[in-house]
């Protein structure tokens, strides 16, 4: 049992890698000109990619950043200039499709992360970065998968996301005691 699961570790990891080899480096720096340009962020995701999601606004917002997931009930209306990012394998999902709709309507710029370039979420969208990676919907462009569907890309949707955070806290300087100062403390 150790050696399987030993074997589905480096396995997970070397998926990971292949993926997030992908990414362009100008595309990630621009998805971090969208976050620190908008006086406010909203994130709109459902099923495993909204509790990754929430987790990226949770670590933004303990850096300093304005943001709301959508469908919480503290979250304000959306405005002109500020900021949408939906997360979505397939990008197709009803919800996050929808909200783009709406933040576009509101005069938002709309950002999505995606496993397939060519579904109604990318076209909805104003920027958009691909991961085509294993998705529920098993499309030919996908990276092949071992992974149950899905997986591959909620995973390396995560890591893309820690890395931006990674980038941003540098940028900030890295005083872990500024992002204490944020954290919650009624746990």
């Amino acid at each position: 049992m150790k050696s399987m699961i030993n074997d589905c570790l480096e396995y997970v990891q070397e998926e990971n890698r292949k993926l997030l080899s992908k990414i362009d480096a100008a595309e990630a720096a621009g998805f971090i000109e969208c976050l620190n340009s908008a006086p406010a962020i909203f994130f709109s995701a459902q099923g495993r990619s909204g509790y990754i999601l929430r987790t990226f606004c949770m670590r933004l917002m303990h850096l300093g950043y304005n943001c709301y997931f959508v469908g919480e009930t503290l979250t304000p209306p959306i405005k002109k200039g500020d900021l949408l990012v939906v997360l979505s394998g397939s990008g197709e999902t009803v919800l996050p499709c929808e909200a783009v709709k709406m933040a576009k309507r509101a005069g938002a710029l709309t950002y999505a992360i995606l496993g397939d370039e060519k579904s109604p979420l990318a076209g909805l969208s104003d920027r958009r970065l691909v991961l085509p990676g294993g998705t529920k919907r098993m499309r030919d462009k996908e990276m092949l998968s071992a992974q149950p569907p899905g997986s591959l890309f909620e995973q390396s949707a995560f890591l893309f996301l820690e890395a931006i955070i990674l980038t941003i806290y540098r940028e900030k300087g890295s005083d872990y005691r500024t992002l204490l100062a944020r954290h919650a403390n009624l746990e």
